[in-house]
This record gives structure tokens, C-alpha cells and sequence, in this order.
């Protein structure tokens, strides 16, 4: 997991830069979404309402490194390193599925879901039912530059900056921030949860444990490119593939789908965050 060192600007100027980093990225996100929301009675899912949001962490990310703190972004992670990191791409790429499968056996194993394919039928009509994960799992790198808006801010920055020298407690911390800034998804009509409070309990545990991973792929890569593919795979792969087989199944809702994937990123989570609390002490 990255170390959250202080860098070669001064305490008072990463204080400077968080803040104006945070009202930035929450101030631009969170305004849009009201505005768009509840004066132009516009849904969350339409693409003009998403793209400024999404590109609010980076836009924030920008202004602070060139103008506010002027630190410049030689730390920001934003070379490829396809050559000396292919192996955390690979990471990245492969790893939603591979969550969303132990998801699936989780549930299971529960007794409460029996093996269905049905469900992926509807997925992507039109397609036969066993290329549905490879076809998701396809266009998770074509759009993995729509998460650069994010990774750019949470993992290229704030990450760098929350806690310097406190890698575990840096990963949580910027989970925690990156989890209330979606909150607004879900109070206005995006994500619908039966039961708002736990929904957005397992939202929020399920982003820091994200986090952590994402944090983990930013320090072996160097590079932030692998965390923008696995949040990808994230959206995209891991998401549809647990909902599409999960989803009113057996009982399962939103809550309960949550659930699970908290239990198995928690479980994938655990050894980064392990190996930092170890790297923190001996500091």
C-alpha cells in the first residue's frame, strides 16, 4: 500500500491543498447533482449530469497541483508503466470477475440462491449466455479513461496527502471521503436502497475496502492506471454480474448483495492492510 509520506512542500501548504481539494471536488459534484436534480428535474443517469461529477475529483486535482499548493504532478501516478506493471493490470482487469464468481459462491454456500443462468440472458440480450462476463469484462478497459476523473483525485492525490506516513489509516481515510462524495447517488434517485441508512453503510464499507485495494495497485504499479481499470471493473463487471445473478434471488436484495461483496473485497483487503499497519509501526 502507498506510503503516505509528507512530501517536499510544507505541512501548512498539503493542509492548504486538502482543503481546497475537498470543497472543490464536493462543491462541484454535489452542487451539479441538486442543480441538475432538483432544479432542471434532470435523472443522475443522464450523461450530462455524470460526466462533470465524475471529472470532479480530477478537475480538483489540477487546480490544487497547478495553482493552490503549485507541487507540480511529479508524484500523481499518471504514467502507464504498462511494461513494468502488466502483471497489476492484469490485477486489475481480472479481478472483478473473480470477486463477483466468489460473490456467487458465497451465496451458495449460503443455501439461500440456486445456480441460475437466466438472469445473464438479460444482461446483454443477444448474446449467448456464456460470453456475458468475457463481453463485460471487455469493456471495462475501453472505458477505464471515465474512471481517470476519480482515481485521478482520490488514489493521484488525496491518498498521497489525507495522512502522511499512515499508509493503512491514508487507504481508509480517503475510502471514507471518495463513499460520502456518492452519497448523493443514492439521495436522489440513482441507487435505490429499501432501507437508505444500511444501504448506504454497506455503499460506504464497500468503497473503503475498494480503496484499500486500489491504494494497494497505485504503490506495486506506481501508476494510477491499474486502480482506474479495476474501478472499471468495479462498475462494470463485478456490479452487473452479482446484481443481474443475485438480485431478488433467494431473497437477496440490494443490502443483502452489499453484503457479500463487502465480505469478499474485506477478505482480499485484509493482507494490504496488514502489511501496512506492520509498515506503520516500524516507523
Amino acid at each position: 500500500m502507498i506510503d503516505a509520506r509528507a512530501t517536499s512542500f510544507g505541512d501548512r501548504a498539503r493542509k492548504r491543498g486538502l482543503t481546497a481539494f475537498l470543497l472543490i471536488s464536493f462543491g462541484v459534484a454535489w452542487g451539479w447533482e441538486a442543480v441538475a436534480r432538483l432544479l432542471l428535474g434532470w435523472s443522475l443517469v443522464n450523461p450530462l449530469v455524470q460526466v462533470p461529477v465524475a471529472f470532479a475529483p480530477a478537475a480538483a486535482a489540477l487546480v490544487v497541483r497547478r495553482w493552490v499548493t503549485r507541487e507540480g504532478f511529479a508524484d500523481a501516478g499518471s504514467r502507464l508503466r504498462l511494461r513494468s506493471a502488466w502483471r497489476y493490470y492484469l490485477l486489475a482487469w481480472l479481478g472483478p470477475l473473480c470477486v463477483a464468481v466468489a460473490v456467487v459462491g458465497v451465496a451458495a454456500a449460503s443455501g439461500r440462491w440456486e445456480p441460475s443462468v437466466r438472469p445473464m440472458a438479460d444482461l446483454v440480450p443477444g448474446v449467448p449466455v456464456w460470453s456475458v462476463p468475457l463481453l463485460l469484462c471487455a469493456v471495462a478497459p475501453v472505458v477505464t479513461v471515465a474512471l481517470w476523473g476519480e482515481e485521478f483525485g482520490w488514489t493521484g492525490y488525496l491518498l498521497l496527502r489525507i495522512c502522511p506516513g499512515r499508509p493503512r489509516r491514508a487507504a481508509l481515510s480517503a475510502g471514507l471521503i471518495a463513499a460520502v462524495w456518492h452519497y448523493p447517488l443514492a439521495l436522489l434517485g440513482y441507487a435505490e436502497f429499501r432501507h437508505l441508512a444500511l444501504g448506504l453503510v454497506g455503499w460506504t464499507a464497500w468503497i473503503m475496502c475498494q480503496e484499500v485495494i486500489l491504494a494497494w495497485l497505485r504503490e506495486r504499479s506506481r501508476s494510477i492506471w491499474p486502480a482506474c481499470l479495476a474501478h472499471a471493473g468495479n462498475n462494470f463487471v463485478l456490479v452487473p454480474l452479482t446484481t443481474a445473478l443475485l438480485l431478488g434471488q433467494g431473497g437477496f436484495g440490494h443490502e443483502g448483495i452489499q453484503l457479500l461483496v463487502v465480505l469478499v473485497l474485506g477478505a482480499v483487503a485484509a493482507g494490504p492492510l496488514v502489511r501496512a499497519g506492520r509498515q506503520e509501526s516500524r516507523e
